[in-house]
């Protein structure tokens, strides 16, 4: 595989971590990324994949500096051979540069000699397709969308594809991709016309595929309209609504074999909140701006905004709000959250019966990591325990128009609708609404259901809903990490796609794949 606009990783650790009758089908060849700590982050990975590949178990190393039992070794130290891998494969590269194109053209002269078939994955940056992009972009004096070289990093992709002509390639987008226009042209009739031109005599090199569930298994379908390559992540067992497009070219030669072939649902049920991050231990936030920040004074500012809530909540003569309020305020007089992070590791941590939670979880590890909150306002706190209460209460995050008017932040458009949900709480029977890198910013939509604990997610927590496994590390500051997990794909759903062109990969010529080959196997290797 060649990884484009790579990110964390979550496009290729899907790939990667897929076993198929204790074999891995798919290997990275190279990974692009111009973000250095996202590259770090990739390097790692390689560093660990190719590791555990050579030894079949986490290196001992890795697994105490996950832990927090040491600070990070010398890789080279731990294994030379593996490192000098995990350089070669992870570059820190920004694709639509000649020095970029450079060593992509030289890893794919190396990748097509050693190998028969070849996969292209990657999304190039959505921050000028999406919806909310495309109005900051607006906002701002002298923007010309034309000048804008990420509407364009597309191409780059398209140079890929054309220099590696793999067997399937991937492309990973935000919805806004379909609707964005440049120079009265919508992105995506560009994008088709551009992989149009790969075709010889008017005969298209590549046959689009969207990615479709039907009758609780997962196969390629022939496209109609343009909204058919949206793939909806809860519906393939991630505990999030996370709507993007992907679209899958196949060779002309197989998508013939590739119509007949379909994989098994990991899961007929959709994963939850509760279930991804619920047994992960409670932690209180920080108090901020700084001060004396200690578990009393943290409780007593909850206990302030819980008394001020429970009022209000006999006010409007919201029972269930009141109920709500009632255990928090009990909660608080036995067991109130006294740490800002754990390493703790749930109970009967490593034997889950899920397919989610086998994914998440390994029983290698010692600790968890990066399960650390952050500082929130003291006024934030009563806005944030309001909203987890109401969610609770309601089984929905509340709009701006249902705060109470005590609550309500002083934002020039708080009343004009625009933000009508611009505090927002997790709903813990419910798929997660959309992981964001605007997680690294406040928190504020991303609030953790239980109103005990009064806060946003953690970098941790919000890799769960995004379902990387327990084992990845994300480098870089903690702002970092939030913006790697938000804008990176699911690998939980990658792996599905996997499993899935794994299949059309190995179909004979009948386009007959075993049942044998399409179970879900989610051994760590």
């Amino acid at each position: 595989m060649i990884d484009l606009f790579a990110g964390p990783g979550g496009l290729g650790e899907g790939f990667a971590a897929l076993e198929v009758d204790a074999y891995h089908p798919f290997r990275i060849g190279i990974s692009v990324e111009k973000e250095e700590s996202a590259q770090k982050t990739l390097r790692l990975r390689a560093f660990v994949r190719e590791y555990r590949q050579r030894h079949g178990h986490l290196p001992e190393e890795y697994i105490g500096f996950h832990a927090g039992e040491r600070d990070e070794p010398d890789w080279e130290q731990v294994d030379i051979e593996a490192w000098q891998h995990a350089n070669a494969e992870a570059r820190l590269l920004e694709l639509g540069t000649e020095s970029a194109a450079k060593e992509i053209d030289c890893a794919i002269a190396r990748i097509g000699q050693g190998h028969d078939e070849t996969i292209l994955i990657g999304g190039p940056p959505c921050q000028a397709y999406s919806l909310v992009g495309r109005a900051r972009s607006r906002g701002k004096k002298d923007y010309v969308p034309e000048q804008d070289g990420r509407h364009f990093l597309f191409r780059e992709y398209i140079r890929v594809l054309d220099k590696l002509r793999p067997a399937i390639f991937v492309m990973e987008n935000v919805k806004g991709m379909l609707s964005s226009m440049v120079q009265n042209q919508r992105v995506f009739e560009m994008l088709m016309e551009d992989l149009e031109s790969l075709g010889h005599e008017g005969e298209s090199l590549y046959e689009l595929r969207a990615i479709t569930i039907d009758d609780d298994s997962i196969s390629l379908s022939e496209v109609t309209d343009p909204r058919d390559f949206i793939v909806r992540t809860e519906n393939f067992g991630v505990p999030q609504r996370r709507h993007r497009v992907i679209i899958v070219g196949v060779r002309a030669n197989r998508a013939p074999q590739a119509a007949n072939i379909s994989i098994p649902l990991p899961s007929h049920a959709r994963a939850s909140v509760h279930e991804a991050i619920g047994s992960l231990p409670a932690l209180r936030s920080g108090l901020s701006p700084q001060r004396l920040d200690d578990e009393e004074a943290w409780a007593e500012a909850v206990r302030k905004a819980a008394d001020l809530l429970y009022g209000l909540a006999l006010e409007r003569q919201d029972s269930q709000l009141v109920k709500e309020v009632e255990k928090v305020l009990a909660a608080l007089k036995v067991d109130a959250p006294k740490l800002r992070a754990s390493r703790r590791l749930p109970k009967d941590y490593g034997k889950s019966n899920g397919p989610l939670m086998q994914w998440l979880e390994n029983d290698e590890l010692r600790g968890l990591a990066q399960h650390q909150t952050r500082g929130h306002m003291e006024s934030d706190l009563a806005r944030y325990l309001f909203v987890s209460a109401f969610g609770k209460a309601h089984e929905r995050s509340p709009k701006a128009s249902e705060f109470p008017a005590q609550l309500a932040p002083d934002h020039e458009n708080w009343e004009s609708g625009k933000f009508a949900d611009r505090f927002r709480v997790q709903i813990q029977n419910e798929p997660a609404t959309t992981v964001t890198s605007h997680i690294s910013k406040d928190g504020h939509y991303f609030i953790h259901p239980d109103p005990t604990q009064c806060r946003s997610l953690t970098v941790r927590e919000a890799a769960r809903l995004q379902t990387f496994p327990d084992d990845y590390l994300f480098l870089g500051n903690r702002t970092q990490q939030y913006v790697q997990v938000g804008n990176a794909v699911p690998p939980y759903l990658a792996r599905q796609i996997a499993l899935l062109l794994h299949a059309v990969l190995e179909a004979g010529e009948n386009g007959v794949v075993s049942q044998e080959s399409t179970e879900p196997n989610f051994v760590f290797s």
